[in-house]
C-alpha cells in the first residue's frame, strides 16, 4: 500500500491586490514629483531668459552713452526698450562722481507687469575734452 502524500500548498504566483496598491502608490508619487520638477524647471528656465535680456538691456543704455560724447546733467531718466521677445521698463539715476568730469550711471531694468528689478548695471562716463 502506499502511502498518500499530504498535499502542500503551492505557493502562490504573482502579487497580492495590496502589494499591487503600494506599488501603484510608490509610482505615483514618483511621476508626480517628476513632473512637479519638470514644472519648476521650466519657470527657471523663463526666469533666467528674462534676467538675461534684462541684464543686455541694461549694458546697451551704458554702451550707448559710451559710443557718443554726451556728458548727461544729474538726474533720473526713465524709458521702455525691447529686447528679445521681451518688453522691459528702465530707469537710469545719473549722478556726480567725486572728479566732475566723470558721471556714475546707475541702471536698472524692470519687468513690465510687475515692477520686478531683473538686472542692475553701474557705468562711468567721462567728459571728453574739447
Amino acid at each position: 500500500m502506499t502511502r498518500a502524500r499530504p498535499r502542500t500548498a503551492r505557493p502562490a504566483r504573482g502579487f497580492t491586490l495590496l502589494e499591487m496598491l503600494v506599488a501603484l502608490a510608490i509610482v505615483a508619487i514618483a511621476l508626480v514629483s517628476a513632473l512637479r520638477a519638470i514644472g519648476n524647471t521650466a519657470l527657471a528656465s523663463a526666469e533666467l531668459r528674462d534676467r538675461t535680456l534684462a541684464d543686455w538691456v541694461a549694458n546697451d543704455r551704458l554702451a550707448a552713452y559710451r559710443a557718443t560724447t554726451d556728458f548727461p546733467a544729474p538726474g533720473l531718466r526713465q524709458g521702455r526698450t525691447r529686447q528679445g521677445p521681451a518688453e522691459f521698463q528702465w530707469r537710469e539715476r545719473i549722478g556726480t562722481a567725486s572728479n566732475r568730469s566723470f558721471r556714475r550711471i546707475d541702471v536698472d531694468v524692470m519687468d513690465l507687469e510687475s515692477g520686478h528689478v531683473l538686472a542692475h548695471a553701474t557705468g562711468y562716463i567721462t567728459r571728453v575734452p574739447q
